[in-house]
């Protein structure tokens, strides 16, 4: 159901894209900024592990550097059936978890420190579960094409400002019978499409968290074991924050198992992260389901 869900948001953008695109500058006008966004987020999607990992200074490590910690990724990717991952500890308290790479035979895997001192065995499996669930779903590649996409409606709206400042929403006056929207179609991109972009954009990182949650329970055989882990991550996210700076932390929240920003209801609706109860309760009803199939 996530997974229909995430093509129809990938599908709104698109067509929000090619909407905005023909009202600002015709199909050149989309073509352009889908280019433009595309060529600023190649970078990010081909170099994410060695830039995200050097951000957070993540230290790679080997089976003698911490035998649980390999042995568990190395057991639970071959049960996934994926290569073995290279294998990260971040320097931070904050427990936390993550996964990057542009594809499966380039992804890696990193833990804070933190995750390892609240943790047990059975949790510290859901968690690595989830995150070799992202690299199984190649969840870099769906969140970059939703950031190019993204991209393409902020270009456009900054296209639709300097359309305005130099007399763009005049002469769009003049054509507004021809359906080109006019200056209230101006406005409207410049302010209303890049919210709507945004919170597509953040639906979609739910949904692949759903995803990541359900995949890692069924590699890790243990789904009450990530749940017991979500609820520990939540509540050591709000009480020891990232050591990074807030920009750091916006550009990177999605990757994480747990987001590391914190924000009342309202600010659900920017969340990179679906509610911690709303996944704890998806894993338990899918351990009764389990359960109900060994019976």
């Amino acid at each position: 159901m996530n997974g229909f869900r995430t093509t129809i948001l990938l599908a709104m953008l698109t067509a929000l894209v090619v909407w905005i695109g023909q009202m600002v500058g015709g199909p050149n006008g989309a073509v352009m900024a889908l280019i433009l966004a595309g060529a600023m987020n190649f970078f990010s999607y081909w170099f994410s592990d060695k830039i995200v990992l050097k951000m957070y200074g993540g230290q790679q490590i080997s089976a003698n550097d911490d035998p649980e910690l390999y042995s568990l990724v190395q057991e639970l990717a071959g049960k996934a059936g994926l290569p073995m991952p290279k294998v990260y500890v971040i320097p931070e308290e904050n427990p936390n978890a993550f996964a990057t790479g542009r594809n499966p035979e380039h992804a890696a895997v990193a833990v804070t420190q933190g995750i390892r001192r609240i943790l047990n065995k059975r949790e510290l499996a859901g968690v690595l579960g989830h995150e070799l669930a992202h690299v199984q779903h190649r969840d870099i590649l769906i969140s970059s094409i939703a950031a190019t996409l993204a991209g393409a409606i902020s270009y456009m709206a900054q296209m639709a400002q300097w359309s305005m400042i130099f007399g763009g929403g005049r002469r769009s006056d003049d054509e507004e019978g021809n359906g080109g929207g006019g200056i209230f179609g101006l406005i409207f991109m410049m302010i209303v499409a890049p919210m709507a972009a945004m919170l597509i954009q953040m639906a979609v990182s739910r949904s692949r968290e759903y995803l990541a949650d359900a995949g890692g329970a069924k590699i890790s055989g243990d789904p009450l074991a990530l749940a017991s882990a979500l609820k520990k991550l939540h509540m050591g996210a709000q009480n020891i924050p990232l050591q990074v700076s807030p920009a750091t932390q916006n550009a990177t929240a999605h990757m994480f198992i747990m987001s590391p920003l914190s924000g009342g209801r309202f600010a659900s609706l920017f969340s990179t992260h679906p509610a911690m109860e709303e996944r704890v309760a998806r894993l338990e009803a899918m351990a009764q389901d389990m359960s109900y199939l060994k019976a």
